[in-house]
């Protein structure tokens, strides 16, 4: 079975708890140099100011259950139960930083690990930037202070065909910048089938409430038709605003009206036309459509005034906001004081920058995303059996099954063939084994689907792939033991 791992122990246990001598616990110091804490301490990642932590702890606790009529401890007895509740905590400890994670459920942009891995070439190429000093805001060839972010901007414009570019910490930011800005003290219409919350409880209405702007629900959960934006302009209009439903769909009896069809409609009424659109790729369009991927081109091709996404979505890269459209109107958002707040890091320009030079030169690839999208079904297969293999000849049960993994990170149903293996324990649930897998170093995060655990390759990077072995066959022997 697995150790015990809560980090506040009960030791209100057997006949009452346990009854000895304070006088016998033993001291921090001594078991900051107990070998055993310090080895568990090394193979999980932590220091000894954790195992400090954990043991004043775990003592207090100890001292504050001691019962008078619980069975009578020896020292020796009793400080073998403290080491034993100290590594428990420390294998808690251990789980709840952040660590690497072997992604096996199949979603390739996973919300909750990170959303996109970013893999060795991005970190290397941005290592030298990051290590020391750079030109964040300064111009090289002037010798004066510039602007950040411009090299990132002049690239989303290449890659997009926008006339302005602006990018801010998150795409949250992102949408809220330009209603705060944009639209305080005016309306903004918009579908009722597009008040959408996502992930984080994101939720459209509320985010329009605090920008300021006040919101104008038009048409119906299921359908909005362009007749019900034109009924809805006023002289207090200052945009109309599409919103992608990136975390789910609607189908059957549905209408709605898109950037194409509000072109018009805006530009007579002198309003704004704003789409949020999630989650996009910058990928060459035709790339983008044979993935089924959204791409910002055709709402600015259409007229939209002004786009906006998540950079580590399915573009692949770290967190940030990216805003594209009208020059005039990402100038005004660069020169609002809420821009300040929201302006990104040395960091994610750095990351954002290197993945846009990639795509700029047709290396898509450099960025993991792109690689495990494209990954063809005959290499998935080939993986997986030879994972399966592996484990065999450890004598575990292993098949090889066709499966279907989702592109996620806000592409809603977006469905990918793959392949993955399925392994049993005898006398193990899956859902036992899929626990044992996630306390493991590196954890691994698998499926149980229909009784049965799966480990879909659609999401694994192929570097993971001995990891991927080891982790399984260490989980297989902790629940043995």
């Amino acid at each position: 079975m697995p150790a015990q791992n809560s980090f506040c122990y009960n030791l209100r246990v057997g006949q009452g708890g346990y009854n000895f001598d304070l006088r016998d616990l033993p001291s921090v110091s001594s078991l900051l140099d107990d070998k055993a804490l310090g080895k568990l301490a090394a193979e999980l990642g932590l220091t000894g100011a954790d195992i400090k932590r954990s043991a004043e702890a775990v003592l207090n606790i100890f001292r504050g259950d001691r019962v008078e009529d619980g069975e009578p401890l020896s020292e020796a007895a009793l400080r073998e139960l403290v080491v034993d509740a100290i590594a428990g905590s420390l294998r808690h400890m251990a789980l709840r930083k952040l660590q690497p994670v072997i992604n096996a459920t199949g979603i390739i942009v996973h919300t909750n690990l990170g959303r996109a891995p970013l893999g060795k070439r991005l970190l290397d190429a941005v290592r030298p930037a990051l290590a020391g000093y750079s030109n964040l805001e300064y111009e090289l060839e002037a010798g004066k202070r510039g602007k950040r972010g411009g090299e990132i901007e002049r690239l989303l414009c290449a890659l997009s065909g926008a006339e302005g570019a602006l990018l801010v910490n998150n795409n949250a930011g992102a949408v809220f910048l330009i209603l705060h800005t944009l639209c305080a003290g005016r309306e903004v219409v918009i579908s009722r089938g597009e008040l959408i919350q996502i992930g984080g409880g994101f939720r459209i209405p509320e985010i329009l409430a605090e920008s300021g702007a006040i919101l104008r629900e038009v048409g119906t959960t299921n359908q909005t038709f362009l007749a019900d934006y034109e009924r809805a302009l006023n002289e207090n209009t200052a945009a109309i605003m599409k919103a992608h439903q990136s975390n789910f769909e609607m189908v059957g009896f549905v209408a709605s009206a898109g950037a194409s069809e509000l072109i018009p409609l805006v530009r007579a009424n002198d309003v704004l036309l704003i789409e949020d659109i999630g989650a996009a790729t910058l990928l060459p369009e035709a790339e983008a459509n044979k993935l089924n991927l959204p791409h910002p081109a055709p709402s600015l091709r259409a007229g939209a005034d002004l786009v906006c996404f998540s950079a580590d979505k399915v573009l692949g890269l770290t967190q940030g906001g990216i805003i594209l459209g009208r020059r005039e109107l990402t100038e005004r958002l660069r020169a609002s004081p809420l821009y300040r707040v929201l302006r990104p890091d040395k960091s994610l320009l750095s990351v954002i920058e290197a993945g846009l030079s990639y795509l700029t030169a047709g290396d898509a690839e450099a960025i993991p995303v792109n690689a495990l999208l494209k990954a063809e079904l005959p290499e998935l297969k080939n993986r997986a059996f030879s994972l399966a293999r592996k484990l065999r000849k450890k004598g575990m049960e292993a098949e090889v099954v066709e499966s279907e993994g989702e592109v996620g990170g806000g592409v809603a149903g977006r469905k990918l063939a793959s392949y993955a293996v399925a392994v049993n324990i005898e006398g193990t649930s899956p859902g036992e084994l899929a626990q044992a897998l996630r306390q493991n170093r590196p954890a691994v995060l698998a499926i149980v689907r229909e009784d049965r655990l799966l480990l879909d390759f659609r999401a694994v990077l192929p570097e993971q792939d001995d990891a991927l072995v080891a982790a399984v066959l260490a989980a297989t022997q902790a629940q043995k033991a």
